[in-house]
């Protein structure tokens, strides 16, 4: 019987452990930051080519690195953060695994440049494909510098995974900013091929944050400060009024490790309950302090989750900690207990002559007669639209008379007092004079539109139906680079307040979502609207977090520039609660049942609903 198991070698061990360490560029950034943060480092620059496809590259002033310690950190499990098992319950430390370099250097061109705070002359390694290539002495400053270039470049078919360069930059600047908002005291830049995207300083918490998303967020901060035996909990949270529908701008550290916590984000996002509407997230940024010990930080090989040894004890009390800073700063509403409850009445003045109040009563107004154009003077008028929907509601005739004759309602008998056509549908009639059949229809609670065919009814979403219309719409322009959705140039540009990588991200998008109707150039704290698509009504903001939104999801099957359009069609299509008149439901109806796809919207929910007329007879057996 031959044998069949064997040991892997060490390349390929190396390689299997990069595709959990190195998932794609912004893992080799973060990693490389997190060793020149452990390494004590000042300061930190970080340049990116090509959104890391091409060249990574890190370097710090920290302590560095001997000969030989340089040659060690490529290998597999070679780590000076721990040394027992015991080490492991209390880590202060980013890395600690040993893997990061070793699994980097096995899959890229990797230059390591070093030079040890107490010597002169530093070291120079150069390796590919985790082999050695040349080892050299060279003159060095105090610190690391580390290059990554042509990253997966013997793992074919991990490159061809990776996203667009605005995707892959995107997740870049996420890991980025992780590591500068945990550690406000190191100077760190960025730089994106030949652009300064950050520049941070030295700075205080608040300052780090403003820093990292722009000056507007300073008025949007709300500090947190909760102290106990257990943990300790800092930061700032978001004022309600400027949450956002999407989850970009939420961090939380423990001991300065960015981490990713379901329980605590519920916990989190109950203290905000009654103060935000359903779907919109709040920012925060908080840093929990916790004895290591009581911490296991060694469940992921990213890092990124952790287990509490007190996991319910922290929930209980990072609730009413966050509760107690919202409404300290008045943002949560509260009652004042001491405040005298009586009205407070200002005494007369002594020389005031009172005079008794006068009820006017018109005793000729009848509420059964029109106004003459004297009396309606300074009052308001009906709108065309508005005579518009009278004329089919009561005919022609009878708005021709400025003041019909009066009716006893009292004393009348009900079918005085119903419309003269009976035989109407909610004032919608069946037929018109002519006899040729027409399509009844009408609204209900101002969210459905009804309407009659031969075989029953229908009940149309009318928010739904038009994101369908106005979808297709958007996806026949993407699809067709020669025309354009209809934009409609706004006379005053509008200011939309983003952070770097969300303007970034719509930078790099300019050229399809101008397809798609919307124009923008850059501000320097955010992006300006110069033109928004004709049809839909929303604010420029709101549109902007709809596409924003759609900037999280990695889903497969369908390209970005179609979920984004399917994002503005949700924003633009009117909304629940919107009035329409006979011509834009029979407008709305006609378009959508010219769409390929009529009774869905974008994202698959049901836009009609049937009735059958067997369905409808039988409730009334």
């Amino acid at each position: 019987m031959p044998e069949v198991i064997r040991q892997l070698s060490e390349l390929v061990a190396n390689q299997i452990a990069a595709g959990e360490v190195v998932q794609r560029p912004s893992s080799v950034v973060k990693e490389l930051m997190e060793n020149a943060v452990d390494a004590g480092a000042k300061r930190i620059d970080v340049r990116v080519v090509d959104a890391g496809r091409t060249l990574i590259q890190v370097r710090d002033n920290g302590v560095g690195m001997v000969r030989n310690d340089a040659r060690r950190c490529f290998d597999r499990h070679a780590t000076s953060k721990i040394s027992t098992a015991e080490d492991l319950f209390a880590i202060v430390s980013k890395g600690f695994r040993g893997e990061a370099l070793a699994s980097i250097a096995s899959i890229a061109h990797v230059e390591l440049k070093t030079c040890h705070s107490e010597e002169t002359e530093g070291t120079r390694i150069q390796m590919k494909g985790g082999q050695v290539v040349e080892e050299l002495p060279c003159p060095a400053e105090p610190g690391t510098r580390i290059s990554v270039k042509n990253l997966f470049f013997n793992v074919p078919a991990r490159r061809n995974f990776l996203k667009s360069d605005a995707v892959e930059m995107r997740h870049v600047m996420d890991e980025f900013q992780r590591v500068a908002l945990a550690h406000e005291e190191i100077h760190f830049t960025m730089r994106h091929n030949d652009t300064e995207l950050f520049n941070l300083k030295s700075a205080s918490r608040r300052q780090r944050i403003v820093g990292v998303f722009g000056s507007k967020y300073d008025e949007r901060l709300v500090p947190i400060e909760e102290s106990t035996d257990v943990f300790t909990v800092e930061g700032f949270v978001g004022k309600p009024s400027f949450a956002r529908r999407s989850r970009g701008e939420q961090f939380l550290f423990v001991n300065q490790r960015f981490v990713k916590h379901h329980v605590l984000n519920r916990v989190i996002m109950e203290a905000y309950a009654g103060l935000l509407p359903p779907g919109q997230f709040p920012l925060y940024v908080l840093f929990l302090t916790i004895d290591p010990s009581r911490l296991d930080v060694n469940i992921h090989p990213t890092k990124t989750e952790v287990k509490f040894d007190e996991d319910r004890t922290i929930q209980a009390l990072l609730l009413p900690g966050i509760r107690r800073g919202l409404g300290k700063y008045a943002v949560a509403p509260s009652l004042d207990f001491d405040q005298e409850s009586s009205l407070n009445i200002q005494p007369l003045d002594v020389n005031r002559t009172v005079i008794a109040p006068e009820v006017r009563v018109n005793k000729e107004y009848n509420p059964f007669h029109a106004p003459s154009d004297s009396q309606n003077r300074g009052g308001l008028r009906p709108g065309k639209g508005q005579i518009d929907a009278w004329k089919s509601l009561y005919g022609e005739d009878d708005l021709r008379s400025e003041e019909p004759k009066s009716r006893d309602w009292k004393n009348a008998e009900p079918s005085e007092i119903m419309p003269s056509a009976i035989d109407r549908l909610d004032g919608i009639p069946l037929e018109e004079e002519s006899g040729s059949q027409v399509r009844p229809m009408f609204q209900i609670q101002q969210r459905y539109i009804v309407t009659a065919t031969q075989s029953g009814v229908w009940l149309v979403d009318q928010h739904r139906a038009h994101q369908r219309v106005i979808y297709e719409a958007l996806v026949v322009r993407l699809e067709s680079n020669e025309s354009q959705v209809s934009s409609q140039q706004l006379l005053f540009p509008e200011l939309v307040i983003l952070p770097l990588s969300d303007r970034a991200f719509m930078m790099d998008s300019a050229t399809w979502l101008n397809q798609l109707g919307l124009y923008f150039k850059s501000h320097e704290s955010g992006i300006e609207i110069t033109g928004m698509p004709t049809e839909g009504e929303t604010r420029s903001a709101a549109l902007c977090e709809a596409i924003l939104s759609e900037k999280e999801s990695d889903a497969s099957g369908i390209s970005r520039p179609e979920r984004v359009a399917a994002q503005m069609a949700r924003a633009l299509a009117v909304k629940a609660g919107r009035v329409l008149n006979a011509s834009e439901m029979e407008d709305l109806l006609d378009r959508l049942f010219g769409c390929s796809t009529p009774g869905l919207d974008p994202f698959g929910k049901p836009v009609i609903a049937t009735f059958e007329m067997k369905e409808i007879e039988q409730r009334f057996n």
